[in-house]
């Protein structure tokens, strides 16, 4: 398999990056979700938020570098079957989906800088507060972010099923291209 998009096909990188960032989602949803229930004696109240927060800012670091691969790399086009509106279709979805990512991540930033203090990523190294001074900005954040999130994992899972819909109703090569098969 190749490294870069050809008009055919995603590359091997794009595959990657797609269904690492994929994982990550799901998984920081999952283990959010499930931290919000842990009660004060539980021994992760603090190791899953410092999981939660190291696994987010790798995240970012992906998503930046998925952004820049776009760029080196630009995605195959649709396939011809696909008319005007699902292409449109397709770019605004990708767009919102790129959008909620960084929004989601930026407000976990605004949460876990809120006091004023860096984030250290799995105690390797520490991103900097660059932002706390925003009134109520730990609770304004925590809200935003988990909307944002829910709305994110509900339009990824649209995502998935519009291109199980590419799939099995349209049979067109929409899901084939991103496991890396030729269309």
């Amino acid at each position: 398999m190749q490294l870069r998009n050809s008009p055919s096909r995603y590359g091997f990188v794009s595959i990657v990056l797609h269904w690492g960032v994929a994982l990550a989602v799901f998984g920081l949803f999952g283990l959010g979700l499930w931290m919000m229930g842990l009660d004060y004696y539980s021994p992760w109240r603090k190791d899953a938020p410092d999981l939660h927060k190291s696994i987010g800012l790798v995240l970012l670091g992906v998503m930046l570098l998925r952004v820049l691969w776009r760029f080196v790399s630009p995605p195959p086009p649709a396939p011809d079957s696909h008319g005007k509106f699902t292409r449109i279709a397709s770019k605004l979805g990708h767009g919102l989906l790129y959008l909620g990512l960084f929004a989601v991540m930026s407000a976990g930033y605004l949460i876990s800088t809120a006091d004023g203090v860096g984030i250290p990523v799995f105690g390797l190294f520490e991103v900097p507060a660059l932002i706390s001074s925003i009134p109520d900005q730990a609770d304004v954040a925590g809200e935003v972010h988990f909307y944002l999130a829910w709305g994110l994992v509900i339009f990824a899972g649209l995502h998935g099923l519009a291109a199980l819909k590419h799939h099995f109703i349209d049979r067109d090569a929409t899901l084939i291209r991103m496991l890396g098969r030729k269309a």
